[in-house]
């Protein structure tokens, strides 16, 4: 039976059952936001179609900007748990999470398995040309952030006003500081945020399809690094006392949940204890639904069905 038939049977059950039947189910039914990343998205899917397909849960999701006002959520009690938080994207964690120095409000769930790294990327062929394409380098001796201000008119575009132009990290609430980290390593570049994930790697695909030099944010793991041939440009190393005028942490992404969570539930919290979902498993699934446009349940039913000895060992 696929995901969502299972789940609409699981509807039905709720439905006609008796009174006691659907106290009982409510106390099993949780509520998380989906993440505004392909990747994120996925990894909640994977854990939701276990914990609905094996520990009899009903997740319902609702679609929210990522960040701050996840935890806030968490904390006000609207939502149980979230999945895939990256620490360097939310500060929040600091405040709340007491593994991280926080007060405890909100209550780490363990990691997801997934790593990230973020960073600003360049095509190739600005540094090394590409000759198939009739492409000449254009910032031949680029390799670091300082080196951005002697290339800055290779970068300008129409809304940047003769400065270099990034196309920097899509959406406000991830607070990357694109802008700020520019300004305090004196780069003279404008930051653009194109408002989300599908606007922003549409324009650094067309743009690359024409052999123009940019440089844009990007994050792995991500199918563009497989689609597109891309090379970091160094950034000082992260140091928290310097943030944001330095690279991105590594990134040991992380559930967290309601400080009741695992006392509440603890089939699901032990579930998302034990599970180890991977860089290479995202991605492969990133690509099937960003680049093949296939449908998001029908790419973790076809993982799900085919990989199920790996997630069997994730089951409390």
């Amino acid at each position: 039976m696929s995901f969502k038939l299972k789940a609409i049977a699981a509807a039905a059950v709720i439905a006609i059952g008796t009174g006691s039947l659907s106290s009982a189910n409510a106390a099993k039914q949780l509520t998380a936001p989906d993440p505004d990343w392909t990747g994120g998205v996925v990894t909640c899917r994977v854990a939701q179609y276990i914990m609905e397909n094996e520990l009899d849960y009903k997740i319902k999701t609702i679609t929210m900007p990522s960040g701050p006002s996840v935890f806030e959520g968490v904390r006000s009690g609207d939502l149980d748990f979230a999945c895939e938080s990256w620490p360097s994207y939310n500060p929040a964690g600091d405040k709340y999470i007491k593994q991280f120095g926080g007060d405890g409000t909100v209550a780490y769930l363990g990691p997801t398995g997934i790593v990230g790294k973020s960073g600003y990327f360049v095509p190739r062929y600005v540094i090394e040309g590409d000759s198939a394409r009739s492409i000449p380098a254009s910032a031949p001796n680029l390799k670091s952030y300082a080196d951005l201000n002697q290339y800055a008119h290779m970068f300008t575009s129409m809304e940047s006003g003769g400065k270099g132009n990034l196309i920097g990290c899509p959406v406000s609430a991830w607070l990357c500081e694109d802008q700020k980290r520019l300004d305090l390593l004196k780069v003279d570049f404008r930051a653009e945020a194109l408002g989300s994930e599908t606007a922003h790697w549409a324009q650094i695909q067309a743009k690359y399809k024409r052999g123009e030099p940019f440089i844009a944010y990007a994050w792995a793991p991500h199918w563009i690094h497989a689609a597109l041939d891309l090379v970091e440009i160094e950034l000082p190393p992260h140091d928290d006392d310097k943030w944001p005028a330095t690279n991105w942490a590594q990134d040991i992404t992380h559930f967290h949940g309601q400080p009741s969570f695992s006392s509440e539930h603890p089939e699901a919290a032990a579930l998302l204890q034990k599970m180890e979902f991977t860089n290479d498993m995202q991605a492969g699934m990133i690509y099937q639904i960003d680049v093949k446009k296939r449908d998001m349940e029908e790419v973790v039913d076809e993982w799900m069905m085919a990989n199920e000895s790996t997630w069997r060992t994730w089951l409390p």
